[in-house]
């Protein structure tokens, strides 16, 4: 039997799971921050405990900061501003929402950020409308309004080819899950762009040696390189001699192995280990569970298909869901 376990407010366009806590953040056309708390923990329905107005616009993605960090969440809005928000509680008042951080950018629009977390460390790229990247790190673990910029770099192979204005439609960003405190740093991006050689999806690794982020990996279909790239997600790795990338693009759905050693010039061997098609148009996003075996993907044709692969290596749809009205 179908149940509803939260009524979002009307206008909601995006939304944050926070698997820690069990709370979910959701961002609306009126620029209104909304979180969702279960305050019964033997019920599993969800009720707004706040709404704050962060911004006069659309809020079009929210991601939690890491639990380590505190209870916070960075907002995106759709003029492309980048905002974190905390939640405080002072002299014995409620608990509030306040803005702790904004970032502040003249080179273009904010359209995709992810946190990454290291040892000693916690990370957030952002990938901005002018095919730049750039990466932050926090200060102080107990500020989370003091952030550096430890980076700032196009999304091309080539270091020395700079481009000059371009359009930037969306862009996508994934980082590698943390398994161990001696892995590399990492993440993989793609752009949704007009100039090919951006739109790539393309593995960069931080080189603790020279204290920069190098290009190890390009993941793009021979012949290829111009795909619009819509979304990507790295797998959870609990054991596998690879790493599993999936890349959706123009083209479909593509899962990518990522070999583990780099070669002598740095980079990573690539394969693609399956091509699937389905949604029958465009990817929107993608997850992966836990373990790195069940993909999920939702899209343009408004459903929610679950993909997985055999023992043989053999990826195929498990499941497929259809939105229902209750």
């Amino acid at each position: 039997m179908e149940k509803s376990v939260a009524t979002l407010d009307k206008g909601t366009i995006c939304s944050s799971w926070n698997y820690c806590y069990q709370r979910l953040a959701t961002g609306s056309i009126d620029g209104m921050l909304a979180i969702f708390d279960s305050y019964d923990p033997d019920s599993s329905v969800f009720n707004c405990s706040s709404r704050t107005k962060v911004h006069k616009g659309i809020i079009v993605k929210v991601v939690w900061v890491p639990p380590e960090f505190g209870d916070a969440v960075a907002c995106i809005c759709s003029d492309g501003a980048l905002s974190l928000w905390e939640e405080v509680s002072e002299d014995g008042h409620s608990v509030q929402w306040k803005l702790c951080k904004c970032f502040q950018s003249k080179s273009g629009r904010v359209l995709d950020i992810q946190f990454g977390l290291s040892s000693t460390s916690l990370k957030l790229v952002a990938a901005y409308s002018d095919g730049y990247i750039k990466v932050y790190e926090l200060q102080d673990p107990l500020e989370l309004k003091n952030w550096q910029l430890q980076a700032d770099f196009q999304n091309v192979i080539d270091s020395v080819s700079k481009f000059g204005k371009v359009s930037c439609s969306s862009a996508s960003v994934s980082w590698i899950p943390q398994r161990c405190e001696r892995q590399q740093l990492s993440f993989v991006l793609g752009y949704n762009s007009d100039a090919p050689q951006l739109n790539s999806s393309k593995v960069w690794e931080f080189d603790q040696a020279h204290q920069r982020w190098l290009p190890v990996a390009e993941l793009a279909l021979p012949s290829g390189n111009a795909d619009q790239v819509y979304a990507v997600a790295w797998a959870p790795n609990i054991g596998r001699p690879y790493e599993i990338i999936a890349v959706a693009t123009q083209k479909g759905l593509a899962i990518w192995h990522v070999g583990l050693h780099p070669d002598a010039d740095g980079r990573l061997s690539v394969e693609v280990a399956a091509l699937l098609s389905g949604h029958g148009g465009e990817v929107w996003q993608m997850e992966w569970d836990m373990s790195g075996m069940t993909l999920a993907t939702t899209g343009s044709d408004g459903l929610v298909r679950l993909w997985q692969s055999n023992l043989n290596g053999v990826w195929h749809q498990q499941a497929a869901f259809q939105p229902t009205s209750l």
